[in-house]
């Protein structure tokens, strides 16, 4: 079974307490959005392979660790997803970029792919899926799926804020993805918002409301 990562660091709940007030404004939202997913990647990549190398530094040599395996693919879902990448670059510059954009089927509703977009050699590659709200967990599911279509073996779930039902969804229906959140929220209302939330993360990122 994957496992569920709460990140309770003082700097990512100060943070969170900002996204939370509906009375952040559309810059310093998206700000915090960019410093939590910064925060947030150095904690989801702890258990990155690390291999000796020998440096030479003004004064001597020195035995030192740098990342080894698999390089890294950050795939946001579309659209509140962007707002998490470039706090991720800022750490992982090396790392590629997918995109994958989902809508809900109207009648079905069961998420359907309108964009996928991945690096050519994305099944070499270790994911960590991003967006900021875990919901229902359908399209987090959907996405992951989608990147294993590609052939991708290892994948991890980054999201600022989740639902249990979201988390217990992909739990569900992947149990080999680790999932890394700031915070288990206390559930969905009948609109599938989560409760108790900080509203459209999308529309707040892109000042869309």
């Amino acid at each position: 079974m994957g496992t569920l990562h709460v990140l309770d660091h003082p700097l990512l709940q100060h943070k969170l307490s900002i996204l939370r007030n509906k009375d952040t404004g559309v810059k310093e939202f998206r700000e915090a959005v960019n410093e939590i997913a910064m925060l947030m990647c150095y904690e989801a990549t702890r258990d990155l392979p690390t291999e000796e190398v020998q440096i030479e530094t003004p004064v001597a040599t020195a035995t030192c660790r740098v990342l080894a395996g698999k390089k890294l693919a950050i795939v946001p879902i579309l659209r509140a997803g962007l707002g998490m990448v470039d706090g991720m670059i800022s750490l992982i510059p090396s790392a590629k970029i997918g995109h994958i954009g989902l809508y809900r089927d109207p009648e079905t509703h069961e998420p359907v792919e309108y964009y996928c977009k991945m690096p050519p050699d994305i099944a070499e590659r270790d994911v960590i899926v991003v967006d900021p709200m875990l919901a229902t967990g359908g399209s987090a599911s959907a996405a992951i799926q989608f990147i294993k279509n590609h052939g991708c073996k290892t994948i991890r779930l980054m999201n600022i804020i989740a639902a249990p039902e979201g988390v217990a969804l992909v739990q569900k229906d992947h149990p080999d993805v680790d999932i890394y959140v700031a915070s288990v929220d206390e559930r969905l209302n009948d609109h599938a918002y989560i409760v108790p939330g900080l509203g459209d993360a999308g529309d707040r990122i892109f000042g869309t409301k």
